[in-house]
C-alpha cells in the first residue's frame, strides 16, 4: 500500500514538472523490467506510448530552456498536466474504477494541480530577468528533481513521501508570494504599455 501511495503521489507531483519525463522515465522501466507497474499503469510499458513521450519529451526540454516560450509552453500544458497527472494517480491504484482510483486521481490532480502552478509561476517569475542562465538552471534543476524524485520513490517510498510534504509545505508557502509578483509583473507591463 505504501509503494502504491509513494507511485501514485510521485506520477502527480512530477506531471506537474515534467509529465513526459515521468511518462518516459516509468514506462521505459516498466518495459525493461526495473520496476513492476501496477495494472492500471502498464499501459505505459507500451513502445508507442514510450516512443510518443521520448518524443514530446525532447521538445519540451528544448522548449523549457528558451526563457518566455517555456512559459507559454507551461500555458498550454495546464490543460494537460493536471487531467494527466490525475489519470496516472487513478491508474496507480488499479485498472478498474473504485472508490480509491477516484479518490486518488482527485488528491493527484490537486497534488500536479500544485506543482504545476508553483513551477510556472516561479519560472515566470525567473523569465523577468533578462539573462538566461537563471532559466537554464532552473529548468536544469527540475530535470533533475524529477528523475531523483523517481528512483526515491521506488528506492525509499517513505522518504519520498517525506520530501512531498515538505515540497508541498514550501509550495503552499510560495504561492502567495509568486502570486503577488506575477500580479506586480503584470501591472508594471500593463503601465509600459
Amino acid at each position: 500500500m505504501l509503494q502504491t501511495v509513494a507511485l501514485a503521489s510521485l506520477l502527480a507531483w512530477a506531471s506537474g514538472i515534467r509529465l513526459y519525463l515521468v511518462i518516459f522515465a516509468v514506462g521505459l522501466g516498466g518495459h525493461y523490467g526495473f520496476i513492476e507497474l501496477p495494472a492500471g499503469l502498464r499501459v505505459l510499458q507500451h513502445p508507442w506510448v514510450i516512443g510518443a513521450a521520448g518524443v514530446l519529451l525532447v521538445m519540451e526540454f528544448l522548449v523549457d530552456k528558451v526563457p518566455g516560450i517555456d512559459s507559454v509552453w507551461d500555458v498550454f500544458h495546464t490543460l494537460i498536466r493536471i487531467p494527466a497527472g490525475a489519470l496516472l494517480a487513478a491508474g496507480a491504484t488499479g485498472d478498474t474504477l473504485s472508490a480509491l482510483t477516484v479518490a486518488a486521481g482527485m488528491l493527484g490532480g490537486t497534488i500536479t494541480a500544485g506543482t504545476h502552478i508553483t513551477k510556472a509561476g516561479g519560472r515566470a517569475v525567473i523569465n523577468a530577468s533578462p539573462e538566461p542562465f537563471s532559466n537554464w538552471a532552473a529548468s536544469f534543476t527540475e530535470d533533475a528533481t524529477v528523475l531523483a524524485g523517481i528512483w526515491l520513490a521506488f528506492q525509499y517510498p517513505v522518504v519520498f513521501l517525506a520530501a512531498l510534504a515538505v515540497f508541498a509545505a514550501l509550495a503552499i508557502w510560495l504561492l502567495p508570494k509568486l502570486w503577488r509578483g506575477f500580479a506586480a509583473m503584470l501591472r508594471r507591463l500593463q503601465a509600459a504599455l
